[in-house]
C-alpha cells in the first residue's frame, strides 16, 4: 500500500494524508479509483473530491437524501469497526466505540427533534458534515470531543442513578419472566389434560357409533 511519508503540518494536511492513504489501500472500493486513474489519467484524489462535491449537491436537492446520509454514517464506520476488532491495537477500538456512542445519542436526539429539524434548510447536508466530522481519522475528531465534553460528564454525574435503574429493571424483567414461564407451564398442563379428556370422549363416541349405510 502506497502511503505518504511526509508528516502533516496541520489538521488539513492530516486529512489530506488520510484520504491519500485510504485511496491507496488495496480493496474493492479503491480498485475503482485505481482504474479511473489509470485509464482517465486523472489522480484518484481528484476523482474522490469530485464525488464528494457531487454528493454535497445531491444532499442539497436530491431525493432520498436521508437514506444516503444514514448509509454514510453507518457503512464506513461499521467497516472500520470490523477492521478494528481484528486488529491488535486498542486505540482504533476506542475510537470507533466512541463514535457509536455519539451516533446513538445523536439518533435519540434526532428522533425527538425530527419535526423541528425537518424545517432546517439543507439539514441532511449538515448532518452528513457532522457525521464526517465525528468519524475523521484524527485524535480529536467530533465524536471524541462530544463524548469527553458532554456524554462522559453526564454519565459520570448520573452513574449511580443509571446503575440503580438498570438493576431494578433487570430484577423486574427477571421476576416477570419467571412468573410468565410458570403461568405458561400451568396453562399448558391444564390444557393438555383437558384436551386428552376431550379426545378420549370423542374416541369413545366415534367407536360407539356405527356408520350409516348408503342407498
Amino acid at each position: 500500500m502506497e502511503k505518504s511519508s511526509a508528516q502533516p503540518a496541520n489538521k488539513f494536511d492530516m486529512v489530506k494524508k488520510s484520504v491519500h492513504d485510504f485511496l491507496h489501500e488495496k480493496n474493492y472500493f479503491t480498485y475503482g479509483f485505481e482504474m479511473i486513474e489509470k485509464y482517465a489519467k486523472v489522480k484518484r484524489e481528484y476523482v474522490f473530491y469530485g464525488l464528494i462535491g457531487g454528493l454535497i449537491l445531491y444532499l442539497m436537492i436530491g431525493y432520498g437524501a436521508g437514506l444516503v446520509v444514514n448509509l454514510l454514517g453507518f457503512v464506513y464506520p461499521a467497516y472500520m469497526s470490523c477492521k478494528a476488532i481484528d486488529s491488535e491495537e486498542k486505540d482504533d477500538d476506542t475510537q470507533w466505540l466512541t463514535y457509536w456512542v455519539v451516533y446513538a445519542a445523536f439518533g435519540i436526539c434526532e428522533y425527538f427533534t425530527d419535526i423541528i429539524l425537518s424545517w432546517v434548510p439543507f439539514y441532511f447536508l449538515l448532518k452528513c458534515i457532522f457525521l464526517v466530522w465525528c468519524m475523521l481519522p484524527m485524535a480529536n475528531n467530533g465524536s471524541i470531543l462530544i463524548y469527553n465534553k458532554l456524554i462522559k460528564p453526564f454519565v459520570k454525574k448520573h452513574e449511580k442513578t443509571f446503575e440503580k435503574v438498570i438493576d431494578e429493571t433487570t430484577h423486574l424483567v427477571k421476576d416477570a419472566g419467571q412468573s410468565a414461564l410458570g403461568a405458561v407451564r400451568d396453562a399448558a398442563g391444564n390444557v393438555t389434560l383437558q384436551d386428552m379428556q376431550k379426545l378420549n370422549e370423542m374416541k369413545e363416541a366415534l367407536l360407539s357409533e356405527k356408520p350409516e349405510k348408503q342407498d
